[in-house]
């Protein structure tokens, strides 16, 4: 036990000294800034509030306003203010160091040391007063991390000769002072307060005004847009991917020399094959019961937003990551993934002293017990996939795949029990098939890596450092297959089998072919995986589209200036299918030309991290809704809108923001998305010729 335990700790020390920056970049082993918040007040009507940061030595805190394309910069949000108006935004008490940095290539600005950031306030109703907000920014050293402090302050926090201070409204000359230095502030965070709606809002284009805003879900249903049904198809595929990793399951030495124990026990246990088959089929049943119970706890525990914000959310796929991680382990053989063995013996001490119905319930219990071992990691998986899909339902959907799969040989051989005597003997295969699922939870892990990397823009695991990756696990699961490595629980070879060479022809075979990745190549078979190609350094290839605007009121009021179309892309940095159309439909050379000349393509991220300068509410489905990042509105835009949530998902749209054609969504048919495109410059063509009259 000393020595697994002792190999688990070596390959996590491995793991995490080849990414130095995770833990740095997640903030749990080290917090370079110490904040500290309090507010003072003149007895009157002025309220100063002040946040202190404390930088510890060797480490620098940037700055507020840095130019784009720089570092992240400091940014105050403001969640709720009642009773007061802000006299601008948050200065700070000292002048921060300024200089052109070499890797940015622009003028960046940074603290060191002690800097407080305060700001006045207007206390309008003392007694009420209330004041709830948080910032945002980057310290860094060698490397960094993203800082958040939250701060509150309230009516108790104030003197009592202000708190004496009969309520009053303010004053119109505060009013034009405080819009006046809101102008020249654009850290200014007061503007939005927490009472704001989205109609009111006044980000750099009211929504109110932007008539492009403006919901078309009654255009979309004139063009008989079906793109609503895309859950229907997510869920099929979690289904599939159930059943497939059900068939797995099967193969695995937990499983399989359970079959014919368990079919010949039916058989014995009553003289009537009828009744044997009939017990048979509810062991299966009971079986198919027991696994959809679990997925349904797993949405109970979850819940439909939560498991919607596991795409994309860094904790959850950190987790996710190191919990493949784990599961690659085990079936490498370093370990075992057992429940407690007084769990097993209880559930077949209960097979044994009950009769019927139940007795056999028992007895499948005691399979899922039995086999987690095998079973664990490939149903922890599916769960993750299944969590992640955003589906409330698609936890219980995906066991209920992997359960019937499971469940289908033993109430088969039961009706077929001649067929027991052509299945495969136990052996060493078993063990192979364990390792060869090792290999691919081990590629899978870097996925959910990856996802948390592109949603928060850490940079540790560009497209390079992945398919070097890819390209060892790979390379090494063919040289497994051909016995050239022997793990723990392996025995060796005196033969390959046939079967046995082609697959490792086959992963040898895709490891060569990923290596052009390096260089820049598209790789079609992995786009959905891979980071996108701008993640790439050295990159050779230059048949990418790069969208001309990641903000829709930017593109609008550009699309407005030059009178063309829009091609809005719903897109995500955790959405497979995205990565699969731009990497292998828009590269086609007419989509691409289609894209970039007739169109103004924008690609609106829904999962980014990046925080609104200032949080805006807004009513959907009778409820109040914070937009703190920039995901959020942009996910509100094609919710209200366009009355649809899944990514990928493209419509054109006139400057006006009407729709000129029904949505598209993922299919990579190029012609299907060429007629598409087409179609869409066809209508706004018709319609410019009708304005013309």
């Amino acid at each position: 036990m000393k020595q697994r335990i002792a190999y688990i700790f070596l390959l996590f020390s491995i793991l995490f000294s080849s990414a130095p920056n995770l833990t740095a970049q997640m903030g749990g082993m080290i917090n370079p800034v110490k904040f500290s918040h309090k507010i003072t007040d003149d007895g009157k009507q002025i309220a100063t509030v002040s946040i202190t940061a404390r930088i510890i030595d060797g480490w620098h805190l940037y700055d507020q306003n840095l130019p784009k394309g720089g570092p992240v910069p400091l940014v105050f949000h403001t969640d709720k203010l009642v009773g007061a108006k802000a006299l601008g935004g948050f200065k700070a008490d000292k002048q921060p160091e300024s200089y052109i940095d070499d890797i940015f290539e622009v003028e960046v600005r940074e603290f060191a040391g002690t800097v407080t950031f305060s700001q006045q306030l207007e206390i309008t109703d003392p007694k009420a007063f209330a004041y709830e907000g948080y910032l945002k920014g980057q310290a860094c050293q060698d490397n960094c991390v993203q800082v958040e402090y939250d701060f509150s302050f309230s009516s108790k926090q104030l003197s009592k000769a202000m708190l004496a201070i009969v309520a009053s409204e303010p004053s119109a000359t505060g009013t034009e002072e405080s819009s006046a230095e809101a102008e020249t502030d654009s850290t200014e965070t007061a503007q939005l307060a927490a009472t704001d709606s989205l109609s009111t809002a006044t980000t750099s284009a009211s929504f109110s005004e932007a008539n492009y805003w403006a919901p078309v879900v009654d255009q979309l249903k004139a063009y008989g847009d079906r793109n609503q049904k895309q859950s229907t198809a997510g869920l099929l595929y979690i289904f599939i991917y159930g059943f497939l990793g059900g068939l797995v399951a099967l193969i695995t030495p937990c499983v399989w020399p359970m079959i014919p124990m368990t079919v010949s026990f039916f058989l014995k246990r009553t003289k009537s094959r009828k009744a044997a088959i009939r017990d048979a089929m509810i062991y299966g049943l009971s079986i198919i019961v027991i696994y959809v119970a679990l997925g349904l706890i797993i949405t109970a525990i979850f819940g439909a937003s939560a498991l919607n914000n596991l795409a994309t959310n860094a904790v959850f796929n950190i987790i996710f990551f190191l919990i493949l991680v784990l599961f690659a382990v085990s079936f490498f053989g370093a370990f075992d993934l057992v429940l407690p063995a007084k769990w097993t013996n209880k559930m077949d001490s209960k097979a044994d002293s009950t009769t019927g119905l139940l007795s056999i319930f028992f007895m499948a219990f005691t399979l899922v017990l039995v086999s987690f071992s095998c079973t664990g990691p490939i149903i922890g998986t599916l769960l993750v996939q299944a969590g992640t899909s955003g589906e409330i339902v698609a936890p219980a959907i995906g066991m209920i795949g992997f359960a019937l799969a499971l469940a289908l040989p033993f109430s088969l051989f039961a009706i077929f029990p001649n067929m027991l005597q052509s299945m495969p003997k136990s052996g060493g295969w078993l063990n192979s098939v364990k390792v060869v699922l090792g290999f691919l939870e081990l590629a899978l892990s870097l996925k959910f890596l990856s996802v948390a990397d592109l949603a928060y823009g850490w940079g540790i695991l560009d497209r390079e450092t992945f398919l070097a990756l890819w390209i060892i696990i790979f390379a090494l699961l063919g040289f497994y297959l051909l016995g050239k490595i022997r793990l723990p629980h392996d025995t060796p070879l005196e033969k390959i089998s046939v079967s046995r060479l082609f697959m490792a022809i086959i992963s040898l075979a895709f490891s060569v072919y990923m290596i052009p990745g390096l260089w820049g190549a598209p790789l079609k078979a992995i786009t959905a995986f891979a980071p996108p190609l701008y993640t790439q350094d050295f990159n050779l290839y230059d048949g990418e589209v790069h969208a001309k605007f990641d903000d829709f009121d930017a593109g609008m009021r550009y699309a407005q200036e030059t009178g063309k179309p829009v091609l809005l892309d719903f897109s995500g940095f955790g959405c497979v299918n995205c990565r699969e159309m731009e990497n292998s439909v828009w590269i086609d050379p007419t989509v691409k030309g289609l894209l970039e000349d007739d169109y103004i393509l924008i690609t609106l991220m829904v999962d980014d991290k990046t925080a609104l300068p200032n949080v805006i509410e807004v009513e959907e489905n009778g409820s109040v809704k914070k937009l703190r990042t920039v995901g959020d509105k942009w996910s509100y835009l094609q919710r209200s809108k366009f009355a649809a949530n899944a990514q990928p998902y493209y419509i054109a749209i006139d400057p006006a923001g009407n729709p000129l054609s029904a949505s598209y969504a993922h299919d990579t048919n190029i012609s299907n998305y060429i007629d598409f495109l087409k179609g869409g410059l066809k209508e706004y063509e018709k319609r410019q010729k009708e304005l013309a009259k």
